[in-house]
């Protein structure tokens, strides 16, 4: 008969393991305190003049091959997010999407301000977000200079969608400021640098496709490369209003009452996402 101390120590091992699969899971759905945020950016070299910048989420941790599409909700309204930049902890979203989310109109007509809102997201497959990506079959659009280190790692992944479903161009930046608008190829694994019509990263000047930012709090759009404003915000709304879409509260009573929802939501925050 084996001592009690195998059978006790082979619980533990199946116990640890079982633990460490569980925690290698990724978490598909759940609840974050939404932020909002003016100025699109993207980590991985996405290229804003080819998606749609009001609808990006910018999450803690990396950009995965996958994982770049999900849904966020509040209430009775929710909007579909690229997850295609990261942030040092905020759960930030496009201004003009949480501005929705809260007020059910656009940051550009109906401005709103606000602090970290509990909403419900859910992750999913990368071909329901193909509507806010304005490419040729809604494949990723990233920069031919700048995107290698990341596609890199999604090819050596060959059946990821972003491995499937990608096309470089010759654009430097993100907000599409510099560079060619030109497509590129890329003979992968035999090269790890992208051919183009012109030198590739060459730094001319490119005007023709211009990145739109939605400020905060004033609803301006503005070009993202100069700041200079092309629309002034509507109307300021109380982020109370619901709008005429009825959306629902989280909560009641109390918490409808704008200085205490803004203190317990801080509080809330503070302790569950800075600790």
């Amino acid at each position: 008969m084996r001592p009690a101390s195998h059978y006790v120590l082979s619980f533990l091992t199946a116990l640890t393991a079982s633990s460490t699969q569980a925690v290698a899971q990724p978490i598909n759905s759940g609840t974050v305190w939404a932020t909002p945020h003016d100025s699109y950016s993207s980590s991985i070299g996405v290229l804003g003049c080819k998606v749609n910048t009001n609808r990006v989420a910018y999450w803690p941790g990396s950009v995965d091959c996958d994982r770049i599409c999900l849904s966020l909700s509040y209430g009775d309204r929710s909007v579909k997010l690229l997850r295609i930049d990261s942030s040092e902890g905020a759960y930030d979203v496009s201004y003009d999407a949480w501005n929705y989310l809260l007020t059910g109109s656009s940051a550009s007509t109906h401005p709103t301000a606000g602090g970290p809102t509990a909403m419900e997201y859910r992750y999913l497959d990368p071909s329901e977000c193909s509507d806010l990506i304005h490419t040729d079959g809604s494949k990723l659009p990233l920069s031919a200079s700048n995107s290698i280190n990341y596609l890199a790692s999604c090819l050596s992944q060959p059946d990821s969608w972003v491995a499937k479903n990608h096309v470089l161009y010759n654009i430097q930046d993100s907000i599409c400021s510099w560079g060619h608008d030109e497509k590129c190829d890329l003979d992968w694994p035999n090269a790890n640098q992208p051919k183009c019509s012109h030198i590739l990263g060459d730094p001319v000047a490119l005007t023709t496709e211009p990145v739109y930012n939605i400020r905060y709090p004033s609803g301006d759009t503005v070009i993202a490369s100069s700041g200079q404003v092309v629309s002034g915000g509507g109307e300021p709304v109380d982020s109370g209003d619901s709008g005429d879409s009825g959306a629902r509260k989280p909560l009641r009573s109390l918490l409808d009452m704008p200085a205490m929802a803004a203190t317990l939501s801080l509080a809330t925050y503070h302790l569950f996402v800075l600790s």
